[in-house]
């Protein structure tokens, strides 16, 4: 009798651990995040001439490599804020304020796409396409005195990750998809509620266009 309890508790604990792993799962590398995402960002290179480099770099700046609140619970991987024209879903976030609010997707990918959509249709980011679509450097500086971001160092952020994990290499065809034991699963569907016309006090947002990361962890804030 005594073995039939000591096997259904360490079944019972097995059972526990792996469901926390399914819903936490391990935090995502720079490698892992590199490697799911860098045929998207070259993809969007050549569709909308933005470097595949600023691409991956931003979605790794403001996402934490996709461990942060908002790319888990909003699929937000740009830190992107709701703006007075959007209409969908939402998620109240601190930033540059208490409760601003962001964008929330269905899915990563509709993330990546609206991040290349905003650049492009932004007018103030319009000079920015202008730039050699290898200056990196260029775009990164661009980014900030167009108000993606307030934070003054956001540009070298920028530049640290993408030459520390030579992501410029990606921008002439150079790099190699990076190797990891397996691929991350895909992010949940966010849990934010739809609504038709942001209402937020927000809406519009503080300071810049984009979350404001402060260094390269970014730690998530509680629900």
């Amino acid at each position: 009798m005594k073995r039939v309890i000591f096997l259904l508790v360490a079944l019972g604990a097995t059972w526990g651990a792996g469901a926390q792993g399914a819903q936490g799962g391990e935090r995502l590398t720079n490698e892992e995040y590199i490697a799911r995402w860098c045929d998207a960002a070259v993809a969007d290179m050549e569709r909308y001439g933005i470097p595949a480099s600023i691409k991956l770099a931003q979605g790794m700046l403001e996402s934490d490599n996709g461990n942060s609140r908002l790319a888990r619970v909003a699929n937000n991987h740009f830190g992107i804020k709701c703006k007075s024209d959007w209409r969908g879903r939402t998620l109240s976030h601190d930033d540059d304020a208490p409760g601003e609010c962001f964008r929330s997707y269905a899915s990563a990918e509709e993330s990546w796409r609206d991040h290349s959509e905003f650049l492009d249709k932004g007018d103030r980011y319009a000079f920015l396409f202008e730039l050699d679509p290898t200056d990196y450097k260029g775009w990164a500086e661009g980014l900030k005195r167009a108000g993606y971001a307030t934070n003054p160092k956001y540009p070298q952020l920028l530049v640290k990750l993408i030459e520390d994990n030579q992501l410029h290499l990606y921008d002439t065809g150079e790099a190699r998809k990076p190797t990891v034991a397996a691929q991350p699963e895909p992010m949940p569907a966010p849990s934010a509620t739809p609504r038709q016309k942001p209402t937020h006090p927000n809406v519009t947002g503080k300071g810049g266009d984009g979350f404001d990361p402060d260094n390269f962890t970014i730690v998530a804030k509680p629900n």
